[in-house]
């Protein structure tokens, strides 16, 4: 029991820790563009990529 408290405390200081690191690290950045990534058009990823390239051929 006694060591529930300071192993919480520790707990939660990890993660306050680690949400103002990301944070700072510019994780929350843009919330808007990832919803929308799955709708951009394939073809345009597939053209960028040298390994699919040398497959279309």
């Amino acid at each position: 029991m006694n060591v529930l408290l300071p192993l919480a405390l520790l707990l939660g200081g990890f993660f306050i820790f680690a949400f103002i690191w990301s944070a700072r690290k510019g994780q929350y950045d843009d919330l808007e563009t990832p919803r929308f990534r799955m709708l951009l058009d394939d073809k345009k990823i597939l053209k960028s990529n040298p390994i699919e390239k040398k497959e279309e051929k």
